[in-house]
């Protein structure tokens, strides 16, 4: 488990969902289980995270809802695009995420998915809570003021 590491590589997927429903409180990089042309299809980039989440199902960690498009190449057993994937952590990182999932309420959300500099496929995975509904209207808010005063400031430049 590492915390706050940034990925290094060619990024395949983001939610950006993920950023705007959610506080991030840890992430970690972990390994997943793929199978068949998964990863031929993923080096083109064919995979969407927009509403996927993880689950802890007897002490192994699943991500849910993770779309792979079936690879074009690919013949006719090709894996079912919304299948369950395992990822790939050690005990006491389950342990320790299945703890704070049950007890505090948090989630686990994918929010990258990349190929580090090895060539192996990462998932990054956040412990993340919930954003209530004006949480989300605040940082729309300081998104708004924020891109005023840079645009204030470009115009009183270029004058």
């Amino acid at each position: 488990m590492k915390d706050e590491k940034k990925p290094s590589g060619v990024v395949v997927a983001t939610n950006h969902e993920a950023f705007r429903d959610y506080f991030i409180l840890e992430s970690f990089e972990v390994g997943i289980v793929l199978v068949g042309c998964e990863v031929k299809s993923l080096r083109q980039s064919k995979a969407s995270l927009s509403g996927s989440f993880a689950r802890i199902e007897e002490d192994e960690v699943y991500l849910h809802n993770f779309h792979i498009a079936p690879y074009e190449m690919g013949n006719r057993a090709n894996p079912e695009p919304l299948r369950e994937r395992k990822l790939l952590l050690r005990r006491p990182e389950i342990e320790k995420l299945k703890g704070k999932t049950q007890l505090k309420g948090l989630t686990l959300i994918p929010f990258k998915i990349y190929f580090n500099k090895k060539g192996l496929l990462k998932v990054e995975l956040a412990l993340a809570k919930g954003k209530n509904l004006f949480d989300k209207r605040s940082d729309i808010k300081k998104k708004v003021v924020s891109r005023e005063i840079d645009r204030a400031i470009k115009n009183r430049n270029t004058k």
